[in-house]
């Protein structure tokens, strides 16, 4: 049985910290997303405005949660006014009766390479294993995506293959996707 939380609670893990979406976040989020990897590597539209920001936080966010189609956390680092803001990472794309889920998320450009996405996509996992009762999780990465691929294996999850022609590029053209999962029986926790 899934359960479904009525409001983003907090997570920590040492200095690393998946909280709740906050008004604060629209303009760190616009500002991230100028950044060139992002929509390389994921959904998010290479022309990334305001607007977008705006609509993600205000209202895409708490309709998602309401109509339990995705939980979407903030990373951050640190603690108290010296937080710094990481990115989002979220569950998405659940099957409900296979009770499984998929894990999604970007780190802005002077965040990656330090860990913290291990840390992150951890706490996440354990959080839907053990509270959430999901019995898989997976996630789908750009084949492209080194670091990424890299950060996923690092967290515990294994490669299972590749997908061809998955998703749909701002220009048109599909791009490869490779498959990662985690098991509950086979989870190891933080």
């Amino acid at each position: 049985m899934i359960w479904w939380p009525t409001e983003v609670p907090t997570l920590t893990h040492g200095l690393i910290t998946l909280r709740p979406p906050q008004e604060s976040d629209i303009q760190l989020i616009y500002e991230a997303c100028q950044d060139p990897l992002i929509p390389k590597f994921t959904t998010v539209p290479a022309n990334y405005t305001m607007a977008h920001a705006e609509f993600y936080i205000r209202e895409k966010t708490p309709q998602s949660l309401i109509n339990q189609s995705e939980l979407l956390f903030i990373i951050e680092k640190g603690v108290g006014d010296d937080a710094q803001f990481v990115g989002p990472i979220s569950f998405h794309s659940f099957d409900i009766a296979n009770e499984s889920a998929e894990i999604g998320y970007w780190i802005t450009k002077e965040m990656r390479g330090l860990g913290i996405g291990k840390i992150a996509c951890k706490i996440l996992t354990e959080y839907g294993f053990t509270t959430m009762g999901y019995k898989r999780i997976q996630a789908h990465v750009n084949v492209e995506n080194m670091i990424s691929r890299k950060l996923l294996l690092s967290a515990g999850y294994t490669l299972e293959g590749i997908i061809r022609s998955k998703v749909r590029q701002d220009d048109g053209s599909f791009t490869d996707m490779a498959l990662f999962s985690v098991l509950r029986d086979e989870w190891e926790g933080l």
